[in-house]
């Protein structure tokens, strides 16, 4: 046994992870052996979809992703993809984990996961947590935020080795196609004005613009941030609806998630409520400096923050029917439902801004 280390079947299992002992069976089998023997794991709060997890090792840290426990979505949690985006951007620009192994072997702990370097830094996401952010550092944040996003849409493809990561040819059109089904597989209740939205965005929908790696969930708290001097991003993390596509479908996620002083979304598990602060930017001018950091027409951002608060209220919908179906790990998932109704007005809001 590993000085100071703990024999790695006495770590107790938790949902997600119920067979330690396998698990570290395959971290031996798999050479990674450096850090020492399995001490403890832990779910790390925060997560609505894949699972993360910290596992402690005699000597030192690493972190764990995986599905979520029972009703998987179609095309959704495919970990091998996850891991190859992280693979693809490691050492560029677009600051990741360092990416350690992956398994496809479903008997390890019951799903395919991937290891990752664990990252140091704050998640911001509640107004709480804000409280350690001057309105000089909130602006600060806001523009490191439009900087990363950019250059997340500025990767070299063919460099990357990511040119064949998705088809952005009619990306607006299959996302809007593929959101419709993971209601249908998610349908618990009805929701009014669901069906005139996806009405409205298809009639409305513009051409794509052109093809980059987008994100798919970029928001704050999908970043690690430090704080001691200048303010930068440690590592964007939650890459499981990366693909290749429409890069403003990107930028408008982001802003639909971008609460403003005036206004904040409902008690949901995003870093809306922080972006509420004072000196946080406004969405028109992260939009704007967004626009000028790529090039890119940003006139039309209304219509792809309404797409985007009608992709964000399927997700929480698909999260609202595990907590029913009690396949949620960890806490607050009673509240994911709640915000549904609410995203799918405002979409509706601000396509009437367009009209």
């Amino acid at each position: 046994m590993t000085d100071g280390g703990s024999n790695p079947g006495s770590v107790p299992g938790i949902p997600g992870i119920e067979n330690p002992l396998g698990l570290a069976k395959w971290l031996t089998g798999a050479g990674l052996t450096d850090l020492g023997e399995l001490q403890a794991v832990q779910l790390i709060a925060g997560g609505r979809s894949n699972l993360t997890y910290r596992l402690d090792l005699a000597g030192g840290q690493i972190v764990l992703r995986r599905p979520p426990l029972g009703h998987v979505l179609p095309t959704a949690h495919d970990m091998s993809r996850e891991y190859r985006v992280l693979t693809a951007l490691s050492g560029s620009a677009v600051p990741v984990p360092q990416p350690l192994a992956s398994c496809q072997d479903a008997d390890v702990i019951g799903a395919p996961f991937y290891l990752m370097q664990f990252v140091d830094g704050l998640v911001l996401r509640t107004l709480q947590d804000g409280a350690v952010l001057t309105p000089e550092r909130a602006a600060e944040l806001s523009n490191l935020m439009a900087e990363t996003m950019a250059a997340i849409h500025s990767v070299d493809l063919d460099a990357a080795g990511l040119a064949d990561f998705g088809r952005p040819a009619g990306y607006l059109a299959r996302q809007l196609a593929r959101w419709q089904r993971q209601r249908e597989l998610s349908n618990t209740r009805d929701l009014p004005g669901y069906p005139e939205l996806v009405q409205r965005l298809a009639d409305r929908m513009p051409a794509s613009a052109d093809g980059t790696l987008v994100h798919g969930d970029f928001r704050l708290d999908n970043t690690l941030i430090t704080l001691t001097g200048p303010a930068r991003v440690a590592a964007v993390v939650d890459w499981e609806m990366s693909t290749l596509g429409d890069p403003l479908a990107d930028l408008g996620l982001t802003l639909s998630y971008w609460a403003e002083q005036t206004e904040g979304l409902p008690e949901v598990a995003t870093s809306a409520s922080i972006t509420s602060l004072p000196g946080f930017w406004s969405r028109a001018a992260f939009a704007t400096r967004y626009a000028e950091l790529t090039g890119r027409d940003v006139s039309d951002i209304g219509y792809y923050i309404a797409f985007g608060y009608f992709k964000l209220a399927i997700v929480l919908e698909g999260i609202h029917a595990r907590f029913l179906a009690h396949q949620t790990v960890g806490e607050g998932f009673e509240r994911e439902g709640q915000a549904v109704p609410t995203l799918i007005e405002r979409a509706h809001r601000m396509l009437d801004t367009l009209d």
